[in-house]
């Protein structure tokens, strides 16, 4: 009998995954996975998750283990994490998350328990040319594709995603159904591993933060910020700036982060300042065999939730020229510009540079 290791997080997706995989008849081993050493009090959620893992698998009738990957973690991920904001840009943990920790460490050390590794990720997986290949879910306001855009192709083999078919109201179902601890536990929001917590208040205590000049673009001192690393491309909210005279009382918007002179800039009106044409990624993760032109077309995501758009792909050994069919708002650097082929997820790479003109492309 095959035996699945599925990685359990103290959700409903987890939780059900294991039960399917059980019910269709695989020897199945829970394993939760600790990434993050709290101090007493904190906001972190292991030791809570970790009793929901226990119930969840004494319930289905499966063993059930627990494996500390916080140095791992701390080392691949959020140092990366803090990197990334310190040099003003935006980082996204949790697709690093899933490439280093879960389709990394942990996916090695779950193939020494058994011959596949499952996850209650929201896609689906098939293969071509006898390499793995990423499918969105059918549920696609759940779908995680975008999550996975930087999983090496040799990481998703021997990997399952019990869910790929599913709606999320399906799985609450049937986690009712059975009578699982989690079928009404809400969703896990936050940073990979780390949980909801006030966000600045948690940055601060990793990163020293420098108040600054805040500027209009056309130079005009309007107000002070509390160190650049707390702002994001089009932010609104939190900016601190009143009513500025001479100025419509229309909303403040962050459209560029001066790090060399400390200073963020920000306009007033209708965002045009932060429209892009096109990008360029870092590096370019294909995901599966890939039998595209140098120059094709296809559609993209440069954040998760957003609505597919159609783009045109210039690729130079793995890096990426993205052309826009249409202006894109608050392209970010350090954010993933993702692919997709119709189903299929073609891969992502980080978002080094977005084109305010057309010419530049």
């Amino acid at each position: 009998m095959k035996t699945v290791v599925v990685g359990m997080s103290g959700g409903v997706d987890s939780s059900v995954a294991a039960l399917l995989l059980k019910r269709s008849g695989y020897d199945v081993i829970g394993l939760f996975m600790h990434n993050w050493e709290e101090e007493e009090g904190g906001a972190c959620t292991a030791a809570e998750d970790w009793a929901d893992v226990r119930a969840v698998c004494g319930r289905i009738g499966i063993p059930h283990y627990s494996i500390n990957f916080s140095k791992e973690y701390g080392e691949r991920v959020f140092a990366h994490f803090l990197d990334e904001y310190a040099k003003g840009r935006t980082p996204n943990p949790d697709v690093l998350c899933n490439r280093e920790i879960k389709f990394g460490v942990f996916r090695d050390y779950a193939l020494r328990l058994g011959s596949a590794v499952a996850t209650g990720h929201y896609c689906d997986i098939d293969t071509y040319c006898s390499q793995p290949v990423l499918l969105k879910a059918k549920d696609e306001s759940k779908d995680q594709t975008y999550f996975l855009c930087d999983t090496r192709t040799e990481q998703l083999n021997d990997v399952m995603f019990p869910l790929g078919k599913l709606d999320k109201s399906e799985v609450r179902k049937i986690a009712t159904e059975n009578g699982l601890i989690t079928s009404g536990k809400k969703d896990s929001t936050g940073i990979c591993f780390i949980g909801e917590r006030k966000f600045r208040a948690f940055l601060s205590e990793y990163l020293p933060a420098k108040p600054g000049k805040i500027i209009d673009t056309n130079g005009r001192e309007i107000g002070e910020h509390v160190g650049l690393m707390y702002y994001t491309l089009g932010q609104r909210r939190g900016l601190g700036i009143g009513g500025v005279k001479g100025e419509a009382q229309q909303r403040w918007y962050v459209v560029d982060k001066n790090l060399k002179d400390n200073v963020l800039v920000v306009s007033c009106g209708e965002g045009e300042e932060l429209l892009s044409y096109g990008l360029k990624t870092e590096g370019f993760n294909f995901i599966g065999k890939v039998d595209y032109p140098q120059e094709f077309r296809c559609t993209a995501k440069f954040r998760y939730r957003q609505g597919e758009q159609g783009v045109t792909v210039k690729m130079d050994g793995n890096i990426a020229t993205i052309k826009f069919d249409e202006p894109q708002r608050a392209v970010t650097p350090g954010q993933y510009a993702v692919l997709y082929d119709g189903n299929r997820c073609l891969g992502g790479g980080v978002i080094n540079k977005a084109f305010a003109h057309p010419i530049e492309l």
